[in-house]
């Protein structure tokens, strides 16, 4: 029953939809108000019939003045020009109008009298009508325009999202199986725990970070397993320290925003570093506000590699997407001091 009651509602929203049927409504409406406020000295048929010919003359000057003025003239800068054929053609529709009543009251000569003598406040109220028409097409076009951008501005955000977290999944499996296969080289005992941890990371990123929020929970998980795969890789000279303040409860968030800041602490700070360096971690919670502090040791000097290979996107892609999903609500500052890097994410969660 109410899925009938739906299907019908649906119809009738599309029937009511339709621009022919919602402008004969609006017309149909302003007749009931001129039909209101008559005085029927004539009778009602004699009164309803000089009303038709009011919304028809008013109708004409609309629509001539919507689709042809408008479009041809104004929305093209001519704007003396609109203006002048505007009021040209009202001073043409006017007097036809005129005659029409003025033969159509031969049996009334008290209105054919206060037809002639009131002929120009016709033509102000012809003017009036046209004039509101071309505020009402400006405004209506102006709200068109802005839900059209709006879509527009949506689709392209999801557009760029999903393009920034293609980056950023292939980029950190790419920084993984690297590692991996540096252990595997060493026949170290270590690569099998790492294929479980990557594993689990794998799908959260291919079963959960399909959506455009995840929980707060999931996503502190994820950096865990992240970390720990790190201090399997690191060994025992790194210290790798993860600490949380508050309580993470049911908050959602933007999936694989830590990651880029770990990535980066990992790839240019412990990776050079020839003596015992750190990752230092703090997430800080007070509902759905979070703070995500990160520094990480830095060597003297940083060697360049025998193989260059491309990298640096996951710093620019996290400040892109911060952009896109809290826009206004976030803050990020990095500090590069000699020995020490660090990260400060400032973040109001929805």
């Amino acid at each position: 029953m109410n899925l009938a009651r739906r299907e019908h509602r649906k119809k009738l929203q599309q029937f009511f939809s339709q621009k022919v049927i919602s402008h004969s409504l609006f017309w149909l409406f302003a007749l009931l108000i001129l039909l209101v406020f008559e005085q029927y000295n004539h009778g009602f048929f004699f009164h309803l019939s000089n009303n038709i010919l009011k919304i028809i003359i008013w109708a004409g000057l609309v629509y001539y003045n919507q689709l042809y003025l408008i479009p041809n003239y104004l929305t093209k800068d001519r704007v003396f020009t609109y203006f002048g054929l505007l009021i040209l053609s009202v001073l043409i529709i006017t007097p036809i109008g005129n005659i029409i009543s003025y033969f159509k009251y031969a049996n009334y000569p008290d209105y054919q009298f206060f037809l002639t003598r009131n002929h120009h406040s016709y033509f102000l109220i012809n003017f009036f009508v046209a004039g509101a028409s071309t505020i009402v097409k400006i405004i209506s076009d102006w709200l068109l325009h802005q839900r059209e951008k709006s879509i527009l501005e949506t689709q392209t955000m999801q557009s760029e999202l999903r393009f920034l977290k293609s980056q950023i999944n292939p980029h950190f499996l790419f920084n993984t199986l690297n590692n991996l296969y540096a252990l595997t080289l060493k026949k170290s005992d270590k690569a099998p725990e790492i294929v479980v941890k990557l594993s689990e990371m794998m799908r959260y990123m291919l079963y959960e970070c399909n959506e455009k929020k995840v929980t707060l929970e999931k996503e502190v998980n994820y950096v865990k397993n992240y970390l720990d795969l790190e201090a399997l890789r690191q060994g025992k000279d790194v210290e790798i320290h993860f600490e949380i303040q508050g309580e993470v409860k049911q908050q959602t968030i933007a999936p694989l925003l830590f990651i880029p800041f770990l990535e980066n602490s990992f790839k240019h700070g412990l990776n050079h570093t020839i003596s015992k360096g750190f990752v230092h971690i703090v997430l800080f919670i007070e509902d759905n506000d979070i703070i995500f502090h990160i520094e990480n040791s830095k060597p003297d000097s940083v060697p360049l590699p025998e193989h260059p290979r491309s990298g640096g996107i996951g710093l620019v892609n996290v400040r892109r997407r911060l952009n896109i999903l809290y826009p206004d609500h976030y803050t990020l500052s990095i500090e590069d001091q000699p020995n020490v890097y660090s990260v400060d994410l400032k973040l109001e969660l929805d």
